[in-house]
């Protein structure tokens, strides 16, 4: 079993899965598109809105799709978390995932329990965890 995180977007699905695939390391597998679909089984907001993309990275799969307005929740009580293996990772993705960032939670610092840690929520919504563990790994 894997549980395989799911994320949602109001439009631009197809933008922040593709600059995730790049940053991680991975590759886009799936893109299914509103007009991929019959029209009684398309959603509301046009032909480009993404109905189902997958991107594969090294530790897994990530799918997500565009939500209409009216369905679209902001994502609460998670986070999408990574742990790197060098510094010059975690500022790569800290650079990459963080510009723009709607929110800083916690901006990179040494913690207790990892060398560098970040949480922000990037411009797409996307809420991210980044760990560079380290010598500090439990």
């Amino acid at each position: 079993m894997h549980p395989t995180p799911y994320l949602f977007f109001q439009g631009d699905c197809f933008e922040a899965m593709t600059l995730y695939a790049d940053g991680l390391g991975g590759k886009v597998v799936a893109v299914m598109r509103n007009s991929d679909a019959p029209p009684e089984d398309q959603m509301p907001g046009g032909d480009e809105m993404i109905m189902h993309m997958a991107v594969q990275t090294d530790g897994g799969m990530i799918y997500a799709s565009d939500n209409p307005a009216e369905y679209y929740e902001r994502p609460q009580g998670m986070r999408l978390h990574i742990e790197v293996t060098s510094l010059a990772e975690f500022d790569r993705l800290h650079d990459l995932l963080a510009k723009d960032a709607r929110d800083i939670a916690m901006a990179p610092s040494e913690t207790m329990w990892s060398e560098r840690f970040a949480m922000f929520t990037d411009r797409f919504g996307t809420p991210w965890m980044l760990d560079l563990t380290g010598a500090k790994a439990v």
